[in-house]
């Protein structure tokens, strides 16, 4: 084999690889995403609010500084229209 040759085979075999790690990455992703599914039809189940659960997951991702600056944005809006409490 040339060195041309060599290297294409070399790169098909690298990309080769690089594919099959995704595709094993995107069904773990898929069944850990049908896992999420179950846990939140299991609260919604046990009489908790979904939406309200995905709210607080949201929140808790956010740094303390970043979820006070969308509560103070929040209801900022809500007083310029109209909803405030």
């Amino acid at each position: 084999m040339t060195e041309e040759v060599k290297s294409v085979a070399s790169d098909a075999g690298k990309l080769a690889a690089f594919i099959e790690r995704i595709e094993r990455l995107e069904e773990e992703k898929r069944e850990l995403g049908a896992d999420i599914r179950e846990i939140f039809a299991e609260a919604k189940g046990a009489g908790y609010d979904v939406k309200v659960m995905r709210q607080v997951l949201r929140l808790r991702k956010m740094t303390p500084a970043d979820r006070a600056e969308a509560e103070y944005l929040r209801d900022e809006y809500k007083k310029l229209l109209g909803i405030a409490e």
